[in-house]
Formats: structure tokens, C-alpha cells, sequence
């Protein structure tokens, strides 16, 4: 079997099943092998049934071969072009998001933490006035 398909090489192959990970494709009367879905094409395949069906013919690269366990593995996306991928648009800059502000059900302030500019305004102006805090 290794001798008949070297790695690297690229073969006719006939689909004899699908299942949901891959197909398998006939190479000889007595060789088959494994397309994985990965290796289907370019891009994410969500349904193998969605690009072959029993009986199509398909070009195929031997991608690996396992003698002693008898397994080939098959690509038919390394038979195809890669497609141009488009230029990605230039990055938005991030929404900006305003802060949430709390605000408090209770009626003990000062537990609070953090009051609104508002109210401690006035405080500050009141402790500015003081003839005891003012530093001489």
C-alpha cells in the first residue's frame, strides 16, 4: 500500500461513503482512504453532504500513510487554490461607555462611601468659611 501512494502525491479517487466526520474515497479496487471534513475545503464545513456525494470523483493529495494500520490520509482541499481572503476593514475604535453611577436607598450618608459632586459642593464651601479650619 505505501509503495502504491507516497505522500505528497495527488490521485483520482472515487467517494464510496460519508460519514459525519469525513469521506471516504476509493483510490484502487483494494485502497481506500480518509478525507477528514477539515480537508474537504477551504473554510468550515458544517455538512460533508453539503460538497460530496457517493459515486462523485474527486483529485485528492495523500497527506499521510499508515501501513500498519492500513489507513491513508486524504486532502482534496490541498488539490484547491486557497481563495483570496479580502482585506479586513481597519479596526473601530471601542465604544466608549459611561460609568454607572449608585445610588444609595438608605438615608446614612456616610456609610456610603462616595457622594455626588453636588453634595459635597456645598460642604466644602461651608468648611472653607470656617475661621477654625483655616490654616494662618
Amino acid at each position: 500500500m505505501s509503495e502504491k501512494f507516497e505522500v505528497g502525491s495527488v490521485v483520482t479517487g472515487k467517494v464510496t461513503g460519508i460519514q459525519a466526520y469525513g469521506a471516504f474515497v476509493a483510490l484502487d479496487e483494494s485502497t481506500q482512504g480518509l478525507v477528514h471534513i477539515s480537508e474537504i475545503t477551504h473554510g468550515y464545513v458544517k455538512d460533508v453532504n453539503e460538497h460530496l456525494k457517493v459515486g462523485d470523483e474527486v483529485q485528492v493529495k495523500v497527506l499521510s500513510v499508515d501501513a500498519s494500520a492500513g489507513k491513508i490520509g486524504l486532502s482534496i482541499r490541498a488539490t484547491e487554490e486557497a481563495p483570496e481572503v479580502p482585506a479586513s476593514p481597519a479596526k473601530k475604535a471601542p465604544k466608549k461607555r459611561q460609568a454607572a453611577i449608585k445610588t444609595s436607598t438608605t438615608t446614612n450618608d456616610s456609610n456610603e462611601g462616595f457622594n455626588t459632586l453636588k453634595d459635597k459642593l456645598q460642604e466644602w464651601i461651608e468648611q472653607s468659611q470656617r475661621e477654625d479650619l483655616i490654616k494662618k
